[in-house]
């Protein structure tokens, strides 16, 4: 297998990010160390969270991901062989409020340092735009940081394509550090946003993107084929939107081809973007040990053009 880098740094990993959001929320701590000891163990390294992951839990109040994260590290003695994602600017409250004021970040990240139980974070990333802060704030912000050693490198998510622009305009006009690094909504059904906005811009500047939600919250695992099937998780409600036409097409089509290549539908949909010229990993979550083992099989499979094109007819928007 491959590794692969972000953007303009020296971040390499196999090409498969382990999506955070699920600790403390629909796994424990002792089942989150047993997935992440088999992530390690395959040889992948690339961990993702968020300081506020996950305060939509009833009874958390956010910082539960990366306590968990940072207690496993910690536990392991393997801090220096990861890459620890995690991001700020949505504040601790259950319905928080978007904010990359300066001041705030600085105090954010000793929090995430704490809970992470690390002195430095790999890549930290602006969790949302703060539409009514200056570009070059949160900037100024992380140059303070990578300069004091908390911070190595910078990302964005959830960023438009004319705000990342002027982001990155700003990094080059005033010798600020710049975003390495872009994380969208972007999966086989759900691509309008990122390929008519944000793929040009990501591909022009060489950013790392490492897209969420790859598997459109479980339902390009193929489980969920009616709304039957949405009580089988926690996340099954949030898949009823799938549930048309166009979500069909694209299910026949990855059970085609998951009988050609004999994997599975997640499998094939992984493998979709991971030939997409643009992704440098997609970010996946596993609840269960045969969940994880199934997408990091996803990494053997090459598909070929017509492959390639026959998912992108099935799902064309």
């Amino acid at each position: 297998m491959e590794k692969r880098k972000i953007g303009n740094t020296a971040l390499e990993f196999l090409p498969l990010v382990f999506g955070g959001n699920v600790f403390g929320w629909t796994v424990d701590q002792a089942t989150s160390f047993q997935l992440l000891d088999e992530f390690y163990a395959n040889g992948f390294t690339f961990i993702d969270t968020a300081d506020v992951y996950s305060n939509w839990v009833p009874g958390n109040e956010g910082g539960e991901s990366e306590r968990i994260i940072g207690n496993w590290q910690k536990a392991r003695g393997n801090r220096d062989k990861l890459i620890i994602a995690t991001k700020v600017g949505s504040t601790m409250v259950r319905s928080p409020q978007k904010t990359l004021k300066k001041d705030y970040i600085l105090k954010a990240v000793e929090g995430s340092l704490k809970r992470l139980q690390t002195d430095y974070i790999d890549l930290y990333q602006s969790h949302y735009d703060d539409l009514s802060t200056p570009v070059e704030e949160p900037l100024e912000a992380y140059a303070q940081l990578i300069k004091e050693g908390k911070v190595r490198y910078i990302g964005a998510s959830n960023f438009s394509a004319s705000r990342l622009q002027a982001a990155l305009s700003a990094s080059k006009t005033n010798g600020l550090p710049r975003y390495e690094s872009l994380q969208p909504f972007y999966n086989l059904y759900d691509r309008a946003e990122y390929e008519e906005q944000l793929e040009q811009l990501a591909l022009k500047e060489k950013l790392g993107v490492i897209p969420y939600y790859s598997l459109a919250s479980g339902f390009l695992t193929g489980k969920y084929r009616s709304e039957v099937d949405l009580g089988q998780s926690a996340r099954g409600a949030g898949v009823k939107n799938y549930l048309n036409k166009r979500g069909f097409s694209i299910l026949k089509a990855l059970d085609e081809l998951a009988e050609n290549y004999k994997a599975t539908p997640a499998q094939i949909s992984l493998a979709w973007l991971l030939a997409k010229k643009s992704i440098a990993a997609p970010i996946a979550s596993a609840t269960k040990s045969h969940q994880l083992t199934e997408l990091l099989g996803a990494l053997r499979i090459k598909l070929d053009e017509n492959s390639m094109l026959k998912l992108d007819k099935a799902s064309v928007f």
